[in-house]
């Protein structure tokens, strides 16, 4: 594959978030030499999603023609029943004509977007949450895996990283990205200590200045603690973490909101929808105390994790604890 991991500063991807993960994120997230992702319905406007891969190819080039760095992008193909099959070959077109470095798919089954991001060099991670869902895609030929454990913002598992990952990894021996609770350089090392070859964050990204949501949603974040996160089906019509803070202040009681109607069909009052009116986080905000640029973050990410304690240190840290 032709993927240029050497422009990684760091082993993290800024997760594919809607509405958050606006084309100014993404570009920051790759100058600062971690992946950047958004989803494609994410273009709005007078915007499209090959305007968005053309002037994430422009940054590109102007970086690396400057001798900067510039990470890999990751474009998740959204699916849903709500996308039809001709949408759905549309945009696999576009992705084959930016020759889009990395995908990510969700729900289904990924064979033909495996197909097709290989005969242009691209590679294709698919996003699950259970052992079954795992074991699915790896039959299905995909290159890695995002697990998606329990604390992660959004659609969500309830699984333990602790347990997830190592059992996923005696099976599997692609790429495996680890989302759910990480926001800070020792959750990488964490990571990477359990098995995995990068992490994904969105809640710490949602908390930056280039991030497309409101600044409300932000200081949300900010204020907001692990238990203000509540995972719910009630919301998006699909199990979510959502924070309570957003719910109350659109007149909803988070202990008692109403039964989704079905898959992917909430029944919110008064127009509310999910990602734009009750906003999302996940049990990392209780590790989010700022709204820094995505430069910043990530240069801090990396001296954490650089500092992250070595495992063989483990007596010297067990006394120092214990004076």
């Amino acid at each position: 594959m032709s993927i240029d991991w050497s422009q990684l500063a760091l082993p993290v991807m800024q997760a594919p978030m809607l509405i958050c993960s606006s084309l100014e994120l993404v570009i920051a997230s790759c100058r600062a030499g971690i992946i950047g992702a958004f989803p494609t319905g994410n273009p709005r406007g007078d915007q499209s999603f090959e305007s968005w891969l053309s002037a994430i190819r422009d940054a590109e080039a102007e970086s690396l023609d400057r001798g900067e760095r510039f990470a890999p992008f990751c474009v998740n193909l959204l699916a849903s029943r709500a996308i039809d099959q001709q949408t759905r070959a549309d945009r696999l077109a576009t992705c084959r004509k930016a020759k889009v470095p990395l995908i990510l798919t969700n729900l289904g089954d990924p064979r033909a977007e495996v197909e097709a991001a290989h005969e242009w060099g691209g590679i294709v991670f698919h996003d699950v949450t259970t052992m079954k869902f795992a074991e699915k895609a790896i039959a299905s030929g995909v290159d890695g895996l995002m697990l998606v454990g329990g604390g992660a913002g959004g659609h969500a598992g309830t699984l333990n990283p602790f347990s997830f990952l190592p059992q996923v990894r005696r099976m599997f021996d692609g790429t495996i990205m680890l989302a759910g609770g990480i926001a800070d350089g020792n959750g990488i090392a964490a990571a990477l200590a359990l098995g995995a070859d990068l992490v994904v964050m969105g809640t710490r990204f949602i908390a930056t200045k280039e991030s497309g949501t409101f600044d409300a949603h932000k200081q949300m974040l900010v204020d907001a603690r692990a238990e203000d996160v509540l995972f719910t089906d009630a919301i998006a019509g699909m199990p979510a973490s959502f924070l309570r803070p957003s719910m109350i202040a659109n007149g909803l009681d988070p202990d008692n909101l109403p039964l989704p109607k079905g898959m992917h069909s909430p029944d919110l009052p008064n127009g509310l929808r999910a990602w734009k009116n009750i906003w999302s986080g996940g049990h990392s905000t209780g590790l989010v105390d700022d709204v820094p640029s995505v430069a910043e973050l990530v240069d801090r990410l990396g001296a954490e994790f650089a500092a992250a304690r070595d495992p063989r240190d483990w007596r010297a840290a067990l006394a120092r604890s214990l004076t």
